[in-house]
């Protein structure tokens, strides 16, 4: 008799569902890990916004300008590209300002890089879902 026998079939499943175990929360993770692009670049073009500002009005911009049409504002949107991300500027000054894009909906499962920040000066920063730094999110 030739086919597969119940214990054969058995053994197959078993298999199936260890690799699906294994296999599924390692692309989660790597999804998760892809999107933060997203927040990288949504800071990165708010930045270059600050600094197109800065040269017309001799300040940078603060929150409430962040969605105003240019040349009174930024003229951005207050998430990133595909809404993982919300943006605010934290502070803002003739000489400085500090922005953050905070994980959103699906992307807070993101525990490792659930806030990436930028300054003036460049300096980037992120943080963990509890607090602490991370030094692993803009690379």
């Amino acid at each position: 008799m030739r086919g597969m026998t119940l214990v054969e079939l058995l053994v197959v499943v078993v298999l199936v569902a260890v690799l699906a175990t294994v296999a599924i929360p390692s692309y989660r993770s790597h999804v998760l890990r892809t999107h933060r692009v997203e927040a990288r670049t949504a800071l990165l073009a708010l930045a270059v916004a600050q600094e197109k500002f800065f040269l017309q009005h001799n300040t940078y911009a603060t929150q409430t300008e962040l969605s105003v049409a240019p040349p009174d504002g930024l003229g951005l949107a207050g998430t990133s590209a595909n809404a993982r991300y919300v943006l605010s500027i934290d502070s803002a000054s003739e000489s400085d300002y500090s922005a953050t894009a905070t994980a959103t909906g699906a992307q807070v499962a993101d525990h490792d890089c659930a806030s990436f920040s930028i300054d003036a000066l460049g300096q980037r920063s992120a943080t963990r879902l509890d607090g602490s730094a991370s030094s692993t999110c803009w690379n």
